[in-house]
């Protein structure tokens, strides 16, 4: 490798969980239901990796000519975490490809793993629970959007991350994620690696507008990028 990883932080859905974008698609379906008309496209584009609350308030005030109201906002995050709870009951859960394995080699290779999402920390943990995920095996700490003042891009969920793991030097932390908001917090941070993966919200032509260190298809192919 070229530089010595001691930390590698990993969003959640679109990176190491394939929940099918219901995230997303249930934020569209709840703007829907309210008479916003936007497409699933746009939805991803502005709100991937975001906090959601947040994530709403930026596509709305982004994109709409009148005035949003914090109330406004408020009333259609409750509802979208009400449609979240009702999705999620009912959805399967599974890993890309090869994450497993993935997560497997990093243990064997000494390097902490960090999940960090937008998400709230009750979907983070319902998410994991659905994938019988164990803290300590699969990965060793989680930090979400409840857990920091500043969600993405500001740095604060990376080096939180950090904190807990005992990382002082952010040169030796690896910031992987599926969304242009990924790379940007790894770059706020500082890490000495800040990767897109193609596997989420966010094509690679979209990725590569945000100068990642390098885009994979797989998370498997880090090594190869590193050796």
């Amino acid at each position: 490798m070229k530089k010595s990883l001691e930390l590698v932080v990993l969003d959640m859905a679109g990176t190491t969980v394939d929940e099918q974008n219901v995230v997303y698609k249930t934020i569209h379906t709840t703007l829907e239901e309210n008479g916003y008309s936007y497409s699933l496209d746009t939805v991803l584009e502005h709100c991937a990796g975001k906090e959601k609350r947040t994530a709403i308030m930026d596509l709305l005030r982004e994109t709409n000519a009148e005035q949003v109201t914090d109330e406004i906002v408020d009333d259609l995050f409750q509802q979208f975490k009400s449609n979240l709870k009702s999705a999620y009951a009912v959805l399967e859960v599974n890993t890309f490809e090869g994450t497993v394995g993935f997560l497997e080699q990093l243990k064997r290779s000494s390097i902490a793993i960090a999940l960090n999402t937008g998400y709230d920390k009750a979907t983070a943990t319902g998410l994991i629970n659905k994938l019988n995920w164990k803290q300590g095996h699969h990965f060793d700490v989680l930090v979400t959007a409840d857990d920091v003042k500043n969600g993405r891009p500001h740095p604060d969920m990376i080096y939180l991350a950090m904190e807990k793991t005992d990382v002082t030097d952010s040169s030796r932390v690896m910031k992987i994620g599926d969304s242009v908001i990924d790379i940007e917090e790894g770059q706020s941070a500082n890490c000495g690696y800040s990767v897109g993966v193609t596997t989420g919200a966010h094509s690679r032509a979209s990725l590569e507008k945000a100068k990642p260190n390098f885009i994979i298809d797989n998370l498997n192919e880090i090594f190869a990028h590193l050796e």
